[in-house]
């Protein structure tokens, strides 16, 4: 495995303080605030140490309050209930005493079923993009000192943009985005760990599609953007090393806030899992 690679594998595997109850590590990307990627992966994994023998196959989150990247998370992990093929669990996060997401997860056996897809979009061969990372390297002279950095390091999920935006000069599109992802180098063989990446993952460059239509970017002064709440749901088996189409769009934007979908789909064309997301998208 990368060395990148296995920091996140590792922020991702939990540190057991008690039955039930779990503390991760916080990472600095330069955001203010902890990813919310980060906070939803590990409450997926706390979520995941107290079921055996099921996946989890749909969770839903709410974003309360900023995290401190700066200090570790504590997990708290209810068990609501356990039936014969399903399992729900409510994950409590929690910094200072104070909750900064909550969330529900379902758990379930592996069954033989009914089966239909939406169809895979068009996309160019992931082979064919640049990634962000070379993106952010060709504009970091047009970036402020304090963010060339954040726009040029190593990352472990690499993300290739199709048609990409400059944030500096944004211009209006369609409020749709498409990219390719994975992570960098081999992985082990626990399928729980790929649901939980692709959990962190789902949430790079998601708010940003219901800003498409409107001009503006992250790097707006006079923008005020966060994610209120956060849904993935898993179709079917997939691996992280392996490229996936993330295709988005973003069907409304009103009231000040923008809600964003998201699927996502192997090279095979197969639909793998599928993201939904509502986020605060105000003028100050």
């Amino acid at each position: 495995m990368l060395e990148i690679t296995k920091k996140l594998v590792e922020l991702l595997y939990l540190a057991p303080i008690s039955d039930n109850h779990y503390r991760g590590d916080s990472q600095d990307l330069g955001f203010p605030h902890v990813f919310g990627g980060q906070v939803l992966g590990q409450a997926l994994m706390a979520a995941s140490h107290t079921v055996e023998g099921r996946l989890c196959h749909s969770m839903h989150a709410y974003f309360l309050r900023p995290g401190n990247q700066h200090m570790p998370i504590d997990y708290e992990v209810q068990r609501v209930r356990d039936g014969r093929s399903f399992s729900v669990r409510r994950v409590i996060a929690r910094q200072d005493g104070k909750e900064i997401l909550t969330g529900s997860m379902s758990f379930h056996v592996f069954e033989e079923g009914l089966e239909h897809q939406a169809e895979m979009p068009a996309a160019p061969d992931p082979e064919t993009l640049r990634s962000e990372q070379d993106w952010g390297k060709m504009m970091a002279s047009q970036a402020p000192e304090a963010i060339r950095e954040i726009m040029t390091r190593d990352r472990p999920i690499e993300i290739r943009p199709v048609n990409p935006t400059n944030p500096f000069k944004p211009d209006k599109r369609p409020p749709h985005k498409q990219s390719w992802i994975r992570a960098l180098g081999p992985l082990p063989n626990d399928p729980v760990l790929h649901r939980c990446l692709l959990t962190y993952a789902s949430d790079f460059s998601f708010l940003g599609t219901s800003l498409n239509p409107h001009s503006v970017s992250f790097m707006n002064k006079e923008l005020q953007a966060a994610s209120l709440d956060h849904a993935i749901w898993f179709h079917r088996d997939f691996r992280m090393e392996d490229w996936l189409l993330y295709d988005k769009d973003s069907p409304s934007a009103s009231s000040g806030r923008g809600f964003n979908r998201g699927n996502f789909f192997n090279q095979e064309g197969v639909l793998v899992a599928s993201a939904t997301q509502e986020a605060l998208i105000r003028r100050r």
